[in-house]
């Protein structure tokens, strides 16, 4: 097989062509060069050598969007060991869970996560923390602490010898089956995402600027933020800051980027923060993906800032968008059309392809999609089927060939974006002295996107406070999963054989999102 290495791929080729001197990353007043990235990168791969990383190993990621994260994440590919970038919304315990899962022997931490990341620090493989940026962690004694401006002395570099299928990236997901789960991407698929979203519909060049709401850690801002804009040769801007509707405005004023990714959410806060009609002038697309874009909110963004959104639906497991509207080709409330290079099949319960019109559940195939979960092989089993992937989504196709969404398969819902698994809140709720029962399920809200409303019933003689159940899960569950609304029931409706009736809730539940709050222009930093 022949080498590769998706590292040298996205960075060292720009070098090699003589573009060394464009600028690759613009971060918190500072720039980097392709020539600059190359060697921080370089740098990173051999200090990890020096600390005993082998090919194979995992490099663990809680990180703010910056330039050592995008460069930690190429230099451990660079050097043949696995990036795993994870969700810096997680409390201590969470991300205990992922770091011992993952058997990482190197833990990266930024200022802002490091509190949470003392918490991870008794993973049983853990040996190294990097600290970036002055990020102070009170650890036990058996743990090697390396400063970042320690471990990238200037001078080295180790590349691996890489091939297409050796593994790269996991992805941690609650994706179709609620645990959190590894989503495992070799070297080629980073290539594949490139040659295929980024090309054919994006049509990214070296003169485009990108910046991403969803973050690095995400799939989806992996390929807006690190992924696509280093194919092109093209500059990435990258955020340390929580989003905000003002933060993104004052982004967008002073880098003009021509490409600007979001989701739906964060669209609608766009949109509630009366912004100047101009704001997107220097935008030629807009993106969007993590659940889907209503037509509403489509037409009205548009209308509002002159710019087409590009709404699709990707999967952490397909690495990026494989169902997309185009440049110039958009249908608003739906998905759009297959990505070149990715075969999209909707089938019913029998596995039988089903006629246009007819709902099926989503099957995608293609080069970018991950090889399996780690260690978690009934759900490998139940998702990954031979070369196509079942995403869990329920879609119909029309004639002349759109794709519209209409929901999950299952009971998961995602909230601004990220899936949710119902039975995590719930278990949440249920430790709540005074909740007998809860189920949680997915209501739409004003802009008609989804969010978590929880239904729970008192245990005998208690009075629940829908305000401090909030608060609860908060404490507990990393912010984005909390349940925007609490409904208390004297019972939860149930079959003859004792199961939840969801649709039911989902029914009752609809009466209350006329209540739930219009969110903020701040709303999105717990949904991006």
């Amino acid at each position: 097989m022949p080498a590769f290495n998706a590292a040298c791929y996205l960075v060292d080729r720009h070098v090699e062509a003589g573009n060394g001197g464009r600028v690759a990353v613009r971060c918190a007043g500072t720039t980097t060069t392709y020539a600059d990235l190359r060697d921080l990168t370089g740098a990173f791969a051999a200090g990890l050598r020096r600390l005993g990383t082998r090919t194979g190993e995992r490099v663990l990621f809680v990180c703010s969007d910056r330039t050592e994260l995008l460069a930690g994440l190429l230099g451990a590919m660079r050097t043949g060991a696995v990036a795993v970038p994870v969700s810096t919304m997680l409390t201590g315990p969470e991300l205990a869970k992922i770091v011992a899962d993952s058997g990482a022997r190197v833990l990266v931490v930024s200022p802002e996560f490091a509190k949470a990341a003392e918490a991870a620090t008794a993973a049983p493989e853990l040996a190294h923390v990097i600290t970036v940026d002055g990020a102070a962690l009170e650890l036990p004694g058996w743990l090697q602490v390396t400063a970042w401006a320690d471990l990238v002395a200037p001078g080295g570099d180790a590349v691996a010898a890489t091939t297409p299928d050796t593994p790269a990236l996991w992805l941690y997901t609650s994706g179709t089956t609620g645990t959190p789960k590894a989503a495992m991407h070799r070297h080629e698929n980073l290539r594949a995402v490139c040659e295929t979203y980024a090309r054919h519909v994006l049509a990214i060049t070296a003169d485009d600027v990108c910046f991403s709401v969803a973050k690095l850690f995400f799939a989806y801002g992996l390929g807006n933020s690190g992924l696509f804009p280093l194919w092109a040769g093209a500059t990435t801007v990258l955020e340390p800051r929580r989003p905000s509707a003002a933060l993104a405005a004052e982004i967008i004023a002073e880098h003009r980027p021509t490409l600007f990714f979001s989701g739906p959410t964060f669209f609608a806060a766009l949109l509630a923060a009366n912004l100047p009609a101009d704001t997107f002038a220097s935008v030629r697309a807009v993106p969007s993906a993590g659940e889907a874009l209503p037509a509403t909110l489509q037409r009205r963004f548009t209308e509002r800032f002159g710019v087409e959104v590009l709404d699709g639906i990707g999967s952490t497991e397909a690495l990026h968008i494989f169902l997309s509207n185009a440049p110039g080709a958009i249908s608003p409330g739906t998905s759009g059309r297959p990505v070149p290079g990715y075969d999209i099949s909707l089938r019913d319960s029998a596995g039988a392809e089903v006629p246009d019109g007819e709902p099926g559940a989503l099957f995608v195939r293609g080069a970018s999609i991950a090889t399996g979960y780690w260690s978690r092989t009934v759900a490998t089993r139940a998702v990954f089927q031979g070369e196509w992937l079942s995403t869990g989504d329920t879609y119909v196709r029309s004639p002349d060939g759109w794709y519209t969404c209409l929901g999950r398969s299952g009971d998961l819902l995602k909230a601004g974006g990220i899936w949710v698994s119902p039975a995590e809140v719930e278990e949440r709720l249920l430790q709540h002295p005074q909740v007998a029962e809860a189920a949680v399920v997915g209501v739409p809200d004003s802009d008609e996107l989804d969010k978590p409303v929880a239904c729970v019933v008192a245990v005998a003689g208690a009075v629940l406070d829908p305000a401090e159940l909030v608060a609860w899960c908060r404490q507990g569950l990393a912010a984005f999963k909390r349940p925007r609304s609490v409904m208390v029931l004297d019972e939860l409706p149930k079959t003859a054989t004792g199961k939840v009736q969801r649709f039911r809730l989902r029914e009752d539940a609809r009466a209350v999102a006329a209540a739930l709050p219009d969110r903020p222009a701040a709303a999105p930093l717990d949904a991006l």
